[in-house]
């Protein structure tokens, strides 16, 4: 989703809850580093934002990426 203007839109942390992204700050904080996170953006001050595109990207990975696994029948 853009704006109409061309500037990219941002997500919350609320914004990750509710997308189900349900984990600590430093888990987050980990996964950036580690590149498994799109990295947060500072729209100003200490307001920590990811651009929702990125985010609607990551969720689509985790999507195919589960359908690729097999788990053990029992």
């Amino acid at each position: 989703m853009k704006i109409e203007d061309g500037r990219k839109a941002l997500a919350t942390r609320s914004d990750l809850k509710r997308f189900g992204v349900k984990v600590s700050n430093t888990t987050l904080l980990r996964w950036e580093k580690l590149g498994r996170f799109p990295r947060r953006a500072r729209p100003g001050g200490t307001t920590v934002a990811w651009i929702l595109s990125e985010i609607e990207d990551w969720l689509a990975e985790r999507a195919a990426e589960r359908s690729r696994t097999h788990y053990a029948e029992y």
